[in-house]
């Protein structure tokens, strides 16, 4: 049987001729653009924020209004649609810079509690930070670094049983942002290159131990794990 025209397109469409003589239509217009990670591409992509204007339509005609709809996200590869809050989830670059940043404040929070002065542990806290994407991080660039925590208000390079103020805002501007993106074996990945560090010339020092459990509440991470996790890394040889 040969089949009509207006069928074939119905099908195509994927909907019934019924709901091309009635129905709403969304007209969307574009209020700005960007970048982020994408839910369904798993993988960052340009997006455009869009907002709707919904209209009953009538054998083609728009007719009354049927409000606003919106915002959202429209995804330029997949097309698909997505709460604003998406763009609040960072894209995998700004993660790995983020993630590097991390590792580098807690090298220097563990340089800053009486560190430096162990040739091992600057070596320990240049190494972690090479790896974690700054090939080009020399002991001399994180000496001068350190020497600005010298200068702040509240530190005090003989060490103490609490980490010094300018450390610990340092650790918490740099750790607290991360947190929620990480899972949790990435978060104690961080505290254990802090671990590694300080344990570099010797057994943990008391003021070490306090600086690293200040980098643990940044994390989010519970304090009977943070303790457990130094524990571990100190029983680990190196």
């Amino acid at each position: 049987m040969r089949r009509s025209h207006g069928s074939r397109r119905g099908d195509r469409r994927g909907q019934s001729p019924d709901a091309r003589v009635a129905g709403t239509r969304t007209s969307w217009r574009t209020t700005g653009d960007g970048e982020f990670f994408c839910p369904a591409c798993g993988g960052d992509r340009n997006y455009r924020r869009r907002e709707g204007q919904r209209r009953y339509v009538l054998l083609g005609l728009p007719l009354m209004s049927r409000g606003r709809t919106g915002p959202v996200l429209e995804c330029a590869a997949c097309r698909g649609h997505f709460a604003t809050d998406a763009q609040h989830h960072p894209t995998s670059r700004r993660l790995s810079a983020m993630l590097r940043d991390g590792v580098h404040a807690v090298a220097l929070a563990v340089l800053a509690i009486d560190g430096a002065a162990s040739a091992a542990t600057r070596q320990a806290a240049v190494d972690a930070v090479r790896g974690a994407g700054f090939p080009g991080c020399s002991e001399e660039q994180l000496l001068a670094l350190l020497a600005a925590f010298g200068g702040c208000d509240g530190f005090d390079g003989a060490g103490g049983g609490e980490p010094a103020a300018a450390v610990g805002i340092e650790l918490h501007e740099a750790l607290a942002p991360l947190a929620p993106h990480l899972a949790r074996q990435g978060r104690e990945g961080l505290l254990l290159a802090g671990a590694r560090i300080a344990l570099a010339d010797g057994p943990y020092q008391e003021a070490e131990r306090d600086v690293l459990g200040a980098a643990g509440v940044a994390l989010n991470l519970p304090a009977a794990d943070v303790g457990r996790l130094l524990t571990e890394a100190a029983r680990t040889p190196s």
